[in-house]
């Protein structure tokens, strides 16, 4: 547990860099506190005995009324020193909280794409979020307070010892048993949190997952199985926040016993010491609120481990999440093609998304500047598999593909993903006007540019139905159609004019009218373009200067549809199947 711990601090030590001097700041305050708060009994213990002796002789009031204002004056620096401390841990707490969202928010865009392929989004989601905020707010709950609490506790127990031993001794045995409850109960306590954040992330992911796929569940009648599974899932939740609350409940009652424990003790002893003569009034007095001052301590730590085994559950998640390995760092590369003609060789590539299985089986195809080519097969053949190692989502395993003769392996990933746009089956659009969302990254993008696109792809008549045309922002009172938003999609893709143009199932949420518009729309706007076009509706590739025909990873067949339905093969057999009327 120890390694593990330290593991966990070396990790958080980048993001609390530059923090050492406002946490000795705070190391400082929380001393000069415990001080004046110790230093309190001890003035009470004076004033007691002036009172004891002054029943018989007369109370000197001027010495009582000047240690009154001693502590009161001492106690306002206290209250000064403690807001100035639980200021700076707040302030240290919260920098350090933006640097990891800030670290998480740039590890997104260092982690491959075989990351989110294995994780649910809500799992990740629920790390770079939840368990932010719980590490956040735990560590602002209960950093200060183990801090000073700890420091108050020493202090304690120097002035205890200073005033009477053996009643410091009472006080300590009193209370040590409390130590073992609560060493018991914290090597618990860690795995309760643990299990609370990841069934809060199975949580999140199930109903994330549901509620994007809410109109399948209904069509299939398959709530009551949904329920059930979040019933058991929201059930393990249920049982690991139980537990861990239970441990957070627990530890203020079983340290209130032990203090008020304390007192009992503490009043008896005192009372025999004092009439041996060992003790005065005064001194029982003042062991009376040391008892609080050093319970309460012990409270308040075992209260504030217990919040930060929550902290650091949280933390060890997002720095598992912190620690996945990067893609390869590639900006010491050139950039290799200032201008892009479009040729694309696929020379005998193989890869496989784990090492013991190859997805692509030697594949090889040439693709000339201005071609387009289909790829088409039934699913699971790999098609896009191949989009991913096009675009550099994947290392590939063996072989090389070519840009213009150069090796992707040898540019940047952001030179390759700048040569294509690329159209995917499933649509995204975030929340921002529809000009926004047509020109999205892009600069020097003219209104009549992003006219001209939208009206080949014949979607601008219905943005211009819409109260403020292309300035209407798209939120949750804007309802769109599938094949609306994937109109939008394809202008978008039109308008970045990159020279090379990839389209995965484009047209597979559109209509039969409205995907011969966008046909022809395509078909203009990829002259001059090398065109990739996974499709299941063979009718829209029918035009494609060649067509390559996969199964199982391999190219079985390859040609232009004439040829390809003259051989009476498997592609004819599939485009039959589609066009049996034909």
């Amino acid at each position: 547990m120890e390694n593990k711990q330290t593991s966990l601090l070396n990790q958080m030590k980048p993001y609390i860099k530059g923090f050492q001097l406002p946490f000795v700041i705070a190391i400082i305050g929380a001393i000069i506190s415990s001080i004046i708060t110790v230093i309190g009994p001890n003035k009470l213990s004076e004033i007691t005995d002036l009172i004891t002796k002054g029943l018989m002789t007369g109370i000197d009031t001027d010495k009582v009324s000047e240690i009154a204002m001693l502590l009161a004056i001492l106690y306002g620096i206290g209250a000064l020193v403690n807001y100035t401390q639980a200021f700076t841990i707040s302030t240290i707490v919260q920098h350090f909280s933006k640097r990891l969202r800030t670290a998480i928010a740039e590890k997104i865009n260092k982690l491959p794409l075989r990351y989110f392929d294995s994780h649910s989004q809500g799992d990740t989601l629920s790390r770079v979020t939840n368990d932010v905020d719980t590490a956040s707010q735990s560590l602002n709950q209960s950093l200060g307070t183990v801090l000073s609490s700890s420091i108050l506790l020493v202090a304690a127990l120097i002035m205890m010892f200073q005033t009477n031993v053996t009643l410091s001794f009472v006080t300590i045995v009193s209370v040590l048993f409390g130590f073992v409850f609560v060493g018991i109960i914290m090597g618990r306590a860690k795995g309760f949190f643990k299990s609370q954040q990841t069934n809060l992330a199975n949580v999140n992911g199930y109903v994330e997952e549901m509620y994007s796929g809410h109109s399948v569940v209904a069509s299939y009648h398959a709530g009551r199985i949904v329920k059930e599974e979040f019933q058991h899932l929201n059930q393990a939740l249920y049982t690991s926040m139980w537990k861990s609350q239970f441990i957070s409940g627990i530890m203020m009652p079983m340290m209130m016993f032990i203090g008020n424990f304390g007192y009992v003790m503490v009043v008896v002893t005192g009372a025999a010491l004092t009439l041996k003569g060992n003790a005065t009034m005064g001194t029982i007095v003042a062991f009376m609120v040391y008892v609080r001052i050093f319970s309460q301590p012990l409270s308040q730590i075992a209260q504030g481990l217990t919040v930060l085994q929550s902290a650091s559950a949280a933390m060890g998640r997002v720095f598992e999440f912190l620690g996945e390995p990067e893609m390869e760092v590639d900006s010491h590369k050139a950039q290799q093609l200032r201008t892009i003609k479009g040729d694309v060789t696929f020379d005998h590539v193989s890869f496989g998304y784990s090492a013991d299985k190859t997805i692509i089986h030697d594949f090889s195809a040439t693709a000339k500047a201005g071609q387009k080519i289909a790829i088409v097969g039934p699913t699971g053949a790999g098609k896009t598999t191949i989009v991913n190692l096009l675009m550099k989502f994947y290392d590939i395993d063996q072989g090389r593909i070519l840009i213009d003769g150069i090796d992707t392996k040898n540019m940047k990933r952001s030179e390759v993903h700048d040569a294509f746009s690329m159209v995917l089956q499933d649509t995204w659009l975030f929340e921002g006007t529809i000009k926004e969302n047509l020109i999205y990254n892009q600069s020097n993008v003219s209104d009549e540019a992003v006219i001209e696109a939208a009206k080949a792809v014949g979607v601008h008549h219905f943005i211009m139905t819409l109260p403020k045309g292309y300035d209407t922002l798209l939120d949750d009172t804007v309802n769109l159609s599938v094949g609306q938003k994937q109109l939008l999609t394809i202008a978008r893709a039109l308008l970045k004019n990159a020279p090379l143009l990839i389209l995965d199932e484009a047209t597979s949420s559109v209509d039969t009218r409205t995907e011969e518009l966008i046909q022809k729309a395509m078909d203009k706007l990829m002259e001059g373009r090398t065109s990739f076009v996974i499709a299941h509706r063979l009718s829209t590739i029918r035009n494609a200067d060649l067509i390559l025909v996969m199964k199982d990873g391999n190219i079985i067949e390859q040609g232009n549809h004439d040829a390809l339905m003259a051989q009476n093969d498997f592609y004819a057999n599939l485009y039959n199947s589609q066009f049996v009327e034909e």
